[in-house]
């Protein structure tokens, strides 16, 4: 008996996203900055590192479960978002406690490193284009990854809402489904 193909699409793909993308950048300028730049058995290594991975897993794991729970991948993508926003304060501290500047919207700097961000997704980039760059160099571009990702996580959360009220959740899914296969003429 075939099954209707529109019945449960499925999804997922998180690797293709250019949020989970970003937020891998995300993971590896932080797993580095961290590491390089914090004092051995500073605690905030691993609150940072750790930020930076719940951001990138959680929108893994919404995008996992997307084909199923539509609610539990809008929790787990705000909750990427929350992670992020913690990562964020980090860097601003790690920035603001040792008098290094966060570069404004004025900087050419930030102009820069906006563009930069913009146009590469690819972790592999960032990894060897930091390992000459200052700690203040890199908390910025973190900052400014982490800026354009939140804003692009905002634009999912606000998709997936739409999605939601246009299309319902799971159980209307298989509701539609079910009187669909019922209302079906017999042997046709």
């Amino acid at each position: 008996m075939p099954t209707d193909k529109t019945f449960l699409p499925q999804r997922g793909n998180y690797r293709s996203l250019i949020v989970y993308q970003k937020a891998e950048c995300i993971y590896d300028v932080t797993f580095f900055f961290a590491h390089r730049f914090l004092e051995k058995g500073d605690r905030t290594i691993d609150q940072m590192v750790q930020a930076a991975r719940s951001g990138k897993q959680n929108i893994a794991e919404g995008s996992a479960a997307s084909t199923t729970s539509r609610e539990t991948e809008l929790k787990l993508i705000n909750v990427a978002k929350a992670s992020l926003q913690e990562l964020l304060i980090d860097y601003e501290d790690y920035l603001r406690v040792r008098g290094l500047p966060q570069w404004g919207s004025d900087d050419e700097r930030y102009q820069q490193t906006r563009r930069v961000v913009a146009a590469h997704n690819d972790s592999a980039f960032y990894r060897e284009a930091i390992q000459v760059r200052s700690d203040e160099a890199v908390a910025n571009i973190a900052i400014t990854l982490i800026h354009q990702t939140d804003a692009m996580l905002m634009k999912l959360i606000e998709k997936l809402k739409e999605q939601f009220v246009q299309q319902g959740g799971i159980r209307e899914e298989m509701t539609r489904a079910r009187l669909a296969y019922r209302n079906k003429p017999q042997g046709k």
